[in-house]
């Protein structure tokens, strides 16, 4: 990969380690934080009842075992791992299995982070280079019934916004079991001119509990330029990622229950293939540019992005290729360049006051992306090997209409249309041009407050792309028989009742009833390297959130969900969980100490569409101490599966054949989640 655009270490230590009288007084870009403050979720906030905004002061008063998991803090969003941890999460949201995030639009520091025709699956969300440190705020919206929002926002999307100023330069180490370290450093300071410049610096390792070492490799780096005022400014940011791993992928359950062919005991935590595993790497440079005024809102943004996966997997062992094994590779690299420009500005319409908004994004991926079947990572053969064009062009339009005192309506129009073109490069008759267009109307009810209590209908229609390679597909790669193409573009309807109130002192709840359905689930299979049709679906469901504070320093959070997810036939959805929850207990700053202790339980679904095989469902338990015995110096411990229960992140059902089987076997495969881990994290600010 190209290294012309990553920042080097040693200016980012620099910035990170400046002095704290050259520190810029962040007041001007931070809003004060207060334990009520923790999620802004208040009557007269938003358009609909599961909309929000978690501020970057909740990520502080609670553990996470890895990056991704700060979505975890949207209400009903579930995060696992199934292959280690330098691969992309997995996700659980409205009763879908995500997978690793089509249809849910993710942003990071204003760049895009789901990546369309992606080696490994479309839509595919890697959150491992994220810095918590630096998120100030996440802005969530579940549905779609927001224009702004275009490919695979169906089912929600999350903006995390970082800080551009730090209140104090801080240096933080983290030791753990399992060879886990983490070490960062990060602080901003003022150079004159009213520019601040901000740089932080992670450096990571980490085994995990498997048999096989994973050997996580971890350097991720961020250096901003900002300059102006909240109402008028700039900001220009750098960023550098790498990792590499060993991964411990699923194992059937067979084994587990039973041993080894030779007799020898099989642990959960073995591996069946120990050359599993990659590499990947992010770099991007991005630029944002606003200017709030007396007659509305400017605000225009460019980024430029490279990016690289090669990933080595192995989920059936020996069912294909007996003598060398299943391992096969995953390789994408790509440039990604886009931008984005909106104008939000108030009048009145038809005497009605009106706030409307106009905006337009463009994004384009090139790429080079392969599947190639491999031994101990070598490849051995090419089962497909392209290069491709993604270009996705989305305008819209929003206004909000003030129809009475209590009345608020929101309308809105998106179109989006995307192109794609794919040169095959391996002599298949697989290239070829596809494009697709697409209207999405949306419309929002907001009445009241009416005793503390709004109300909310929302509706909308929405998309998520699908990969090239499908769309323009003749053959199977691998057996050579014949395929139907995929259209560009598929469809999704959601429709949403809630409710919020504030009616109750210090207890802040909201209700949302909701339903989404799909034209089609049809997804391109990056290990197959070919679509998979299923049919259109249909889902609905409860959602039911609280916040309460009886005092400043304490906080109880409450997230319930549940979601009835079927086929329109009336199958089952595979993978799609029917009930998620989490409760969680917070003490802030009490006499220097803080304390977080948090249930989370991922339900049971089926696995198969006449539910005659279901996941188990797992509840688990974290746990966090915190104690500042000087106002810049933190020591925290963080226990995570504190019950240390047996429970797994994920579960499939399908066939694989071990070495030694004689015939494949259709089983439930798993990836166990992590047993009781304690790190100790030690933080000093200058």
């Amino acid at each position: 990969m190209s290294t012309r655009f990553r920042p080097t270490a040693l200016a980012l230590a620099c910035a990170a380690l400046l002095p704290p009288a050259l520190a810029q007084d962040a007041s001007s870009a931070t809003t004060t934080i207060t334990v009520r403050g923790h999620y802004d979720n208040r009557v007269g906030s938003s358009d609909a009842a599961s909309q929000g905004v978690i501020e970057g002061e909740l990520l502080k008063s609670r553990p996470a075992l890895r990056p991704g998991e700060v979505l975890e803090f949207v209400p009903g969003l579930i995060v696992t791992q199934h292959s280690g941890d330098g691969k992309a999460n997995q996700y659980f949201l409205r009763g879908f299995n995500l997978d690793h995030g089509t249809d849910f639009a993710t942003r990071v520091d204003g760049l895009p982070v789901n990546m369309p025709t992606h080696g490994h699956g479309q839509g595919y969300t890697d959150l491992n280079f994220l810095l918590p440190e630096l998120v100030q705020r996440i802005d969530y919206r579940k549905g779609p019934y927001f224009a702004g929002n275009g490919d695979f926002a169906s089912a929600g999307s999350a903006d995390v916004v970082y800080l551009k100023a730090l209140d104090a330069p801080l240096a933080q180490l983290t030791l753990g079991g399992n060879g886990f370290r983490r070490g960062v450093a990060a602080g901003s300071a003022a150079i004159g001119g009213g520019m601040t410049l901000l740089g932080a610096l992670e450096l990571q390792r980490n085994d995990g509990p498997w048999t096989v070492p994973e050997g996580l490799h971890k350097r991720n780096a961020v250096l901003s330029l900002s300059g102006g005022t909240r109402e008028r400014g700039f900001s220009l940011s750098l960023a550098d990622y790498h990792a590499r791993w060993t991964a411990t992928d699923q194992v059937p359950q067979r084994l587990i229950d039973a041993d080894r062919a030779d007799g020898t005991p099989f642990d959960r935590f073995d591996s069946l293939d120990p050359s599993a595993g990659g590499t990947t790497a992010r770099s991007s440079l991005s630029g944002e540019w606003h200017d709030d005024g007396e007659h509305g809102r400017t605000k225009a943004s460019a980024y430029l992005i490279r990016y690289r996966l090669d990933l080595n997997s192995n989920f059936t062992y020996a069912l294909e290729r007996p003598t060398d094994g299943d391992q096969f590779k995953q390789d994408d690299r790509r440039t990604v360049w886009g931008a984005d420009a909106s104008r939000s500005f108030s009048h009145t319409l038809a005497t009605l006051d009106a706030r409307s908004e106009l905006g337009v994004s463009l994004r384009q991926d090139r790429l080079q992306v392969g599947l190639f079947d491999t031994v101990a990572r070598q490849v051995t053969t090419t089962v497909r090997d392209d290069r491709a064009r993604t270009t996705m062009l989305g305008v819209y339009g929003q206004s909000a209409l003030q129809l009475a005192p209590r009345l608020r309506a929101v309308l809105g129009l998106r179109v989006d249309h995307v192109r794609h073109q794919v040169w095959p490069l391996d002599g298949a008759d697989n290239g070829g041009r596809a494009s697709a267009s697409q209207a999405s109307p949306k419309l929002s009810l907001v009445a009241g407050p009416w005793a503390k209590t709004e109300f909310f209908f929302n509706a909308g229609r929405g998309m998520h792309s699908n990969d090239a390679r499908g769309t323009t597909a003749r053959t199977d790669p691998r057996s050579g028989d014949p395929v139907d193409r995929v259209p560009p573009l598929v469809a999704s309807r959601g429709f949403e009742f809630g409710a919020r109130t504030e009616a109750l002192p210090g207890l802040q709840s909201s209700l949302a009833l909701w339903t989404l359905n799909f034209d089609s689930e049809l997804v391109y299979v990056g290990d197959a390297g070919a679509t998979e049709a299923s049919g259109a679906s249909k889902r609905h469901g409860v959602e039911f959130n609280n916040r309460y504070v009886p005092l400043p320093w304490l906080l109880f959070d409450a997230d319930l969900a549940w979601t009835h997810a079927r086929f329109a036939n009336g199958d089952r959805i595979p993978n799609a969980i029917d009930r998620v929850a989490s409760v969680a207990a917070t003490v802030r700053d009490l006499n220097g100490w803080s304390a977080s202790l948090q249930w989370r339980y991922l339900g049971p679904g089926a696995l198969v569409e006449d539910n005659s095989v279901r996941s188990r469902a797992s509840l688990t338990t974290n746990l966090r101490l915190g104690w500042r015995p000087h106002p810049r110096l933190e020591a925290t411990l963080d226990v995570f599966n504190l019950l240390d229960r047996q429970v797994d992140d994920i579960q499939y059902f399908y066939a694989s054949q071990l070495p030694g089987e004689a015939v494949a076997v259709d089983d439930r495969h798993v990836h166990p989640a992590e047993p009781r881990s304690v790190r100790v994290t030690l933080q000093m600010r200058f």
